[in-house]
């Protein structure tokens, strides 16, 4: 039993179908440069990536990456999420996830890389980010952190619950009921100092508008040789006022 980290990914997104694979940057979608970009920050954990997916024929394309990628990748209900965390678990015997949205193009990596370390070498049912208010970072637009659970944090959830909200979004019921579970949080500002004073940033991709806006933010940095670092995102952004204004506009019609 070990520490995994565990992307969910599908094609069938009602807001952007398809989103996954479509050409984001040189002929790449989102899902395989994120991949791309764990791997990097992972060499000696390769056997340790698994993407969880859905037993919907459209996902076959994404079974097909994953196999061209050398990843493994696990099959399972497309609305029951928690489900398909479970038994990919299980199927490979991971006792501690690292859940990761394959939204999240900018996912910082060597925060990634911290979560995953302290998570495999701690007790902790949940281990994650929150802003200085205590909101989970899963809850907000940033798209740069993951988050961390212990199996058995998430069969609890499936044995309390049968509501489709905790079963489509995973972790919530563990933040909602701290009195249940060994719950850590370290604070966005102490990770990227600052981060909070541009809440208006927007990263994760959900829409085609976030698309099409991450796409030329992600071919700037890519062209320019600077590093997919959270900081070097975020002073890029910060220097083009028109995308925090499309961000925000994104941000009122996509509240969570």
């Amino acid at each position: 039993m070990s520490t995994y980290i565990i992307i969910q990914a599908r094609t069938g997104s009602t807001r952007l179908p398809n989103k996954m694979l479509m050409p984001f940057f040189k002929d790449k979608g989102i899902l395989q440069i994120l991949l791309e970009r764990i791997i990097a920050g992972f060499p000696k954990n390769f056997n340790k990536i698994i993407v969880a997916t859905t037993d919907s024929v459209g996902d076959d394309r994404i079974v097909d990456l994953c196999e061209a990628l050398g990843i493994k990748c696990f099959r399972g209900s497309e609305a029951d999420v928690l489900g398909r965390f479970i038994g990919a678990a299980r199927h490979y015997d991971a006792d501690k996830i690292i859940r990761v949205c394959a939204d999240n193009v900018f996912l910082d990596v060597r925060l990634l890389r911290e979560l995953y370390e302290e998570l495999s070498d701690t007790y902790y049912d949940y281990l994650s980010y929150c802003k200085s208010d205590g909101t989970p970072s899963i809850k907000t637009h940033y798209g740069l952190w993951a988050e961390g659970a212990s199996l058995w944090a998430l069969e609890s959830i499936a044995k309390a619950t049968n509501d489709s909200l905790y079963h489509e979004h995973v972790t919530n019921y563990i933040y909602s009921h701290p009195d249940k579970y060994k719950i850590s949080f370290k604070k966005i500002n102490d990770t990227i100092p600052g981060i909070e004073n541009h809440d208006g940033i927007r990263l994760t991709i959900d829409t085609i508008e976030d698309f099409k806006l991450s796409q030329k933010i992600f071919q700037y940095l890519s062209d320019s040789d600077i590093p997919m670092a959270s900081e070097n995102i975020v002073n890029h952004v910060e220097s083009h006022p028109e995308y925090l204004d499309i961000m925000k506009s994104i941000i009122n019609q996509n509240a969570k």
